[in-house]
């Protein structure tokens, strides 16, 4: 299954919840609503005149109170939901085939190799297997060796000899950069 798959997966789960969160902020709204009105009735009746001076306050009151809190409601739900999306595609990643991270990895290091030309790699322990194949079977890897595993959901971190400079190659680093460049376009793709 691919990235992009995946991604319109929970792109179409977000949808769907969004929706499901909508229609139960509605009926929320809908039933507050009653009850102000049912409330701005009775002091109506009470007394006429300064029934309808309170009534209109009270009423705009409770209705932007109602709606004050059925927006954070909406806010809060929506924040989970999105980092159920963000950890949910941490997941997807971490479960994609042994031939993809192994892809992956030797793609990596060959892009932190720029930068550091030798040190230790750090992996999870599920890719330690791949990183030693792929240091043992291109040369231009020689000068790496493998740390103990880290935990990470994959990718790796590279240390410089010395420890003196690190680079943090790891899919969460990489989810991180594009979740903050694209939350606002996720958001309005999923929330409308």
């Amino acid at each position: 299954m691919g990235l992009e798959a995946v991604v319109e997966e929970i792109r179409e789960k977000g949808r769907s919840e969004a929706a499901k969160i909508r229609q139960e902020s509605q009926a929320e709204t809908d039933r507050i609503l009653a009850a102000a009105k049912k409330q701005s009735d009775v002091i109506k009746f009470a007394a006429e005149e300064e029934a309808a001076k309170q009534s209109s306050r009270l009423v705009g009151q409770d209705i932007s109170a109602a709606n004050l809190l059925v927006k954070r409601e909406l806010l809060n739900t929506q924040k989970a939901l999105l980092d159920k999306v963000y950890e949910a595609t941490l997941s997807e990643i971490a479960a994609l085939p042994e031939s993809f991270h192994r892809e992956a990895i030797k793609k990596l290091l060959a892009e932190a190799k720029t930068e550091i030309p030798k040190g230790t790699i750090f992996c999870n322990a599920r890719d330690v297997t791949a990183v030693k194949a792929i240091i043992t079977e291109h040369k231009e890897f020689a000068g790496f060796s493998v740390g103990k595993p880290v935990n990470i959901d994959g990718g790796i971190v590279v240390e410089g000899e010395g420890g003196a400079l690190q680079i943090d190659y790891s899919y969460r680093t990489f989810l991180a950069k594009v979740w903050e460049s694209g939350l606002k376009d996720a958001s309005d793709i999923l929330f409308g």
